[in-house]
C-alpha cells in the first residue's frame, strides 16, 4: 500500500464511545480520540460550531491545541438517543469501517477521516473526520435540485465506487440490505400506510400509495436484485450526502454501504437529486453515460435495454427508502417520497415486479 493511502487510514483508539455529546465533546475524551492528530500536543480549547440532529448526530466543532493550532472536526454518532434510536448502532458501525476498509483503497471523494472509535460488542461508534465546511466545501441539499450536467458528475463518483465491486470478495460484513429492507421489520404495513396517506403521498396514484402494494414490490425487486451481479453500492446517494469542493463532488454519509445491483444507486440517485421533468428528459441518457463509465472501469455491463428494465425497477429501492423514513425534516420527505414515487409511476415499476 502506498504512503498516500496509509496516510488516509483512520486511528482507532481504544477508547470508549461516547453516549452523549458532552462526553463527545469533553477535552479529555478527544485528547484520547486524537492522540494521532495532536502529535503530543493537549488540547487547551474545544468550541462547538454546529450541531444538526436527525437520526445520528452530526457536531462540527473545533479544537485549538496546547501550542495554539486551531482544527475543525466533525464528529458523528447516537448521541443522547433513547434504547431505541441506539438499535441504530450497527449503520454506524458500518460507517466507521468504510472508513477504517474502504475509503482508503478506492478513488473517491470523501470526507478525510481522522479516527474512528467502535464497541464491536456493544454495536456502537463514532466518526471523527474534518470539517469540509471550514475547509470551503459546501453540502447539497433536496431543496436545492441539480442539473443533469450536476447528475453526471455526481455518477462519476458513485462509478468509481462500482468499480470496485471486488471489495466485496471476503467482506460479509457489507450486507445485501433490499434483501432486509424486504422483510419489512422497519415499519409495519399499518404504520406505512399512514406515513403514505400523509402529506408525502399527495401527488401519487392510489397504487403507488398503496402500502400493500410497496411491499409486494419491495420483496420483488430483492429477489431479483440478488439473483444478479452484486456491486458495491452507497444505498442511501440522495442529494443531501453529496457534496461539493473546488475540485468537484464527493460523497458523504455510509450508514446504508450495502452490496447490490448497481440499479439500485443508479435509478435512487438519478430520481432523487432531479427535478421530475429533468429526470424524465435526461434519465435515459445518463444511464448511458454512467453504463460507458462502467465499462470504461473495465466492468461487464448488461445492454441497454436490459440495463433500462433493471433502472426502472430499482427506482422502488428508494421510494421504499423514503416512504419509511420519518426523522427527517417533512419538507425534504414530501420533496423525495414525490420525486421518487412519480418515478415509479412513469415507469410503472410495481408492474415490471409483478
Amino acid at each position: 500500500m502506498s504512503d498516500v493511502l496509509e496516510r488516509r487510514i483512520p486511528a482507532r483508539p481504544q477508547i470508549a464511545v461516547p453516549a452523549t455529546l458532552e462526553q463527545a465533546l469533553d477535552p479529555q475524551w478527544l485528547a484520547g480520540a486524537l492522540a494521532q492528530t495532536a502529535a503530543g500536543r493537549g488540547i487547551a480549547q474545544v468550541e462547538q460550531v454546529e450541531l444538526i440532529r436527525t437520526v445520528a448526530t452530526k457536531v462540527r466543532f473545533a479544537v485549538t491545541f496546547a501550542d495554539g493550532e486551531r482544527q475543525g472536526f466533525c464528529l458523528k454518532g447516537l448521541l443522547d438517543v433513547d434504547a431505541m434510536t441506539a438499535r441504530g448502532g450497527p449503520t454506524c458501525v458500518l460507517e466507521s469501517d468504510f472508513y477504517n476498509r474502504i475509503a482508503p483503497v478506492i478513488d473517491l471523494r470523501v470526507p478525510a477521516c481522522v479516527a474512528t472509535v467502535i464497541d464491536r460488542e456493544g454495536q456502537q461508534a463514532v466518526t471523527i473526520m474534518r470539517d469540509l465546511i471550514a475547509d470551503g466545501a459546501r453540502f447539497c441539499s433536496a431543496l436545492d435540485p441539480f442539473t443533469a450536467d450536476d447528475a453526471l458528475e455526481s455518477l462519476t463518483q458513485l462509478a468509481r465506487l462500482h468499480a470496485r465491486s471486488d471489495l466485496l470478495e471476503g467482506a460479509d460484513w457489507i450486507r445485501p440490505r433490499a434483501a432486509e429492507l424486504a422483510k419489512m421489520s422497519y415499519v409495519t404495513p399499518e404504520a406505512l400506510q399512514d406515513l403514505l396517506d400523509g402529506p408525502r403521498g399527495d401527488n401519487l396514484s392510489p397504487r403507488v400509495r398503496s402500502a400493500a402494494n410497496l411491499a409486494v414490490a419491495i420483496k420483488a425487486l430483492a429477489a431479483r436484485d440478488g439473483a444478479r451481479p452484486q456491486f458495491l453500492i452507497h444505498g442511501d446517494a440522495h442529494a443531501g450526502n453529496i457534496f461539493r469542493t473546488a475540485e468537484g463532488m464527493g460523497v458523504i454519509d455510509w450508514q446504508l454501504l450495502q452490496r447490490g445491483g448497481w440499479a439500485l444507486d443508479v435509478a435512487y440517485h438519478l430520481n432523487a437529486v432531479l427535478p421530475t421533468d429533468v429526470a424524465e428528459a435526461e434519465e435515459r441518457r445518463l444511464l448511458g453515460e454512467y453504463l460507458a463509465m462502467m465499462r470504461g472501469h473495465g466492468m461487464t455491463m448488461p445492454g441497454e435495454e436490459d440495463a433500462w428494465a433493471q433502472y426502472r425497477e430499482g427506482v422502488t429501492y428508494g421510494y421504499y427508502l423514503w416512504a419509511i423514513t420519518r426523522r427527517v425534516d417533512p419538507p425534504v420527505i414530501v420533496q423525495f417520497v414525490d420525486r421518487l414515487g412519480k418515478a415509479v409511476m412513469r415507469h410503472d415499476s410495481f408492474g415490471l415486479l409483478a
